[in-house]
Order: C-alpha cells, then sequence, then structure tokens
C-alpha cells in the first residue's frame, strides 16, 4: 500500500508539471509558468527594441520604455507583452528618444506615469521634456507636460527619473554636448533636478551625462555618470549626491579636485570604461548598469569594493531595477546602435541577487 501511494504521488507531480510546462517558452521568447527563485537568471521577455527603463506596477506587472517611443506592459509570470502604446512626439535620434519612465507612489489613486523623451521643435531645435500621463485601460492620456525645454542633442540626454524618498521626483538631464552648461545654474542641462510643487529646482549640477539614480537605506542619494569620449576615455563616475553641491563637470572628473567641488567615490580611471548607467540599491550594495562595460557592477558601500558580474555575457546593460520580490530586473541595449545584438535582443532579464 505505501508503494501504491509513492507511485500515485509521482504520477500526479509529472502530469502537474507536463501541465504547467511551456514548450513555446523558448521559440517564443515566453517564461515558463513554473517560476522559482533558485536560477541566478531568467529572461522575462525577449525581443524588445532598446527598452531604457523599466518601472512596476501594482498589479506587479512590468512597464518598459523603449527609446523608439513606445511603451508596454508585460506580464512577469508569463513574458507576454499586453500591449504596446506609441508615445506622439517622441523623436528618436542617436542617443535620445523616449527614455526615462517613473510611475507615481500614488498610482493606486491617480494612476500617473512620467515619461522623458526628447522631442524636436518646429525650428528643429532638440530639446527634451518630462511629462505626465494617465495609464488607464493599458492606454497613456491625457499629457500634460511637467518640465520643457530641457536642452538636448544627438548625445549627452541623460534621462533618468526616480521617485525619491520624499516623494518627489528626481530628473537627471545631460548637458547637450555643450559643456559649459553644466556649470550654468541658469540652464536645466547637466543636472540632476527635484520636481517639487509641480516646480522643478536644481538639486545638484555639474554633470556631464548622468543615467543612473539611487537611495541607500538612510536616504542619501546616490548617481552614476558617464566619462568622457573618445581620446580623453575614461572616469566614469560613482557619486554621492548632495543638494546644492558642484560635481565639477567639465572643470575637474574623475579623481581631479577642486575648491567647491565634489568627487566622485569610486571612478573606472582612464584604463577602463563602464558607461554606467541604471542604478538601484539593496542591502548595503549599490547596483548598475554598464554600456560599453557590458557588465553588472556591484558596490559595496561597507567596503568599498567593486565587482563586475555577467562580464560580455548580455553586452550592454542598461537600467538596474529592484523588484518588488526584492530581485534585480535588467534590461540589455544592444539594438542602440552600438552593441552587437545577440538572439533575442533586446531582453529584461531577472537576476537573483543572493546567487552573484
Amino acid at each position: 500500500m505505501r508503494y501504491f501511494i509513492v507511485i500515485i504521488l509521482f504520477l500526479a507531480t509529472g502530469i502537474f508539471v507536463f501541465q504547467n510546462f511551456r514548450p513555446d517558452a523558448e521559440i517564443t521568447g515566453l517564461i515558463p509558468v513554473i517560476d522559482t527563485k533558485s536560477e541566478k537568471t531568467k529572461i522575462i521577455i525577449r525581443d524588445l527594441d532598446t527598452p531604457w527603463a523599466i518601472g512596476f506596477l501594482p498589479n506587479k506587472n512590468i512597464l518598459v520604455s523603449e527609446r523608439k517611443g513606445a511603451v508596454s506592459e508585460i506580464d512577469i509570470s508569463t513574458g507576454i507583452k499586453l500591449s504596446e502604446i506609441r508615445v506622439s512626439g517622441v523623436k528618436e535620434i542617436g542617443e535620445g528618444g523616449l527614455l526615462g519612465l517613473a510611475i507615481d507612489p500614488d498610482f493606486s489613486k491617480n494612476n500617473f506615469v512620467y515619461l522623458y523623451y526628447t522631442t524636436r521643435q518646429e525650428n528643429q531645435v532638440t530639446q527634451n521634456r518630462v511629462s505626465r500621463f494617465e495609464y488607464k485601460n493599458r492606454n497613456l492620456e491625457s499629457e500634460e507636460i511637467i518640465v520643457d525645454n530641457i536642452p538636448g542633442a544627438a548625445n549627452h540626454n541623460g534621462g533618468r527619473l526616480k521617485f525619491g524618498p520624499d516623494g518627489n521626483l528626481y530628473i537627471t538631464t545631460g548637458d547637450a554636448q555643450n559643456e559649459s552648461l553644466a556649470q550654468n545654474t541658469g540652464s536645466l542641462a547637466g543636472k540632476i533636478l527635484r520636481l517639487v510643487n509641480g516646480k522643478a529646482e536644481v538639486y545638484s549640477y555639474g554633470h556631464r551625462n548622468p543615467q543612473g539614480l539611487a537611495w541607500d537605506i538612510e536616504g542619501q542619494l546616490w548617481s552614476t555618470e558617464h566619462g568622457p569620449s573618445g581620446i580623453s576615455s575614461g572616469n566614469d563616475e560613482l557619486n554621492k549626491i548632495d543638494q546644492g553641491k558642484n560635481y565639477g563637470w567639465p572643470i575637474i572628473r574623475g579623481k581631479e579636485m577642486r575648491d567647491g567641488m565634489e568627487i566622485s567615490i569610486i571612478e573606472s580611471g582612464k584604463s577602463d570604461t563602464w558607461a554606467p548607467s541604471g542604478l538601484a540599491f539593496l542591502d548595503g550594495k549599490l547596483y548598475f548598469g554598464g554600456l560599453r562595460g557590458s557588465a553588472l557592477y556591484e558596490y559595496d558601500i561597507l567596503k568599498g569594493k567593486l565587482t563586475e558580474h555577467f562580464k560580455n555575457e548580455f553586452g550592454r546593460i542598461r537600467d538596474v531595477i529592484l523588484g518588488p520580490d526584492s530581485m534585480l530586473y535588467i534590461t540589455t541595449s544592444n539594438l542602440d546602435g552600438r552593441g552587437k545584438p545577440n538572439d533575442g535582443d533586446d531582453k529584461i532579464i531577472r537576476i537573483n541577487p543572493d546567487l552573484l
């Protein structure tokens, strides 16, 4: 009798696994229904076009912005794209296009989603703006421009949006290939901005092209920033951001010093290039994506130690965000014109930080 029960349980388990196995998962880019945290990495969805930013809705689904000008909702349990909405006015040019995305902390009450995108005015001037939309019935409605006339260019558009622990929206902007704007506190370029009572204020300045924002457990703001390219390539930075401070670009970079200017906490030096982007905090560590570095970087704040993960495995990594399941979610950026696309690019990948 005991052996008979064991056989029945074995057969029942086999039937359950077979019924929940998706034979089309590998072909279509879907993930199996069975989902455990024992896996180090899991591809959530494939075949995206330069995904730039991701956020989690209250229903645990993902919203993702694609640089071409689309916002999609992804069912995290199946990997199915439930919608794809084109955003009017987006101009994809160089590094510009539909960039940052942030979901309002009170989304359950107001349905607000914020987007940062590049646009071209009638006079052919390239600019960036931040707009607020209502996301209802898997559609973006009622656009309201929140911050306009942010200087833009083919490169150095910044673009990260994040809500801080103070409930305010923070915005990173690049120098729009005009270095002098970073030191001009009257310009919105080369800054980290904070939206307070509907008005954008300069929170910090002297930035070249910051693309990552995260707060640690003590509420301290951190940011990643691209250093120079070309013959002066290197000096990518991880900065600790304090209100009103000057972070030096273009006068100083990396560990260079000047009175009244802040030096980076760590930087890549001139022998390495990270091209750092999205940034997340978890358990005393900062995780950021490397575009040119083609890695996920882990910085232990207490130990001051930097570790590389997945070097050249996924290619260019753009966004890094902490999910409601305490997992890290990253986007690849191999279709951005600077990468070498792999099969199924671009992707959203879940990473278990406990297994790194």
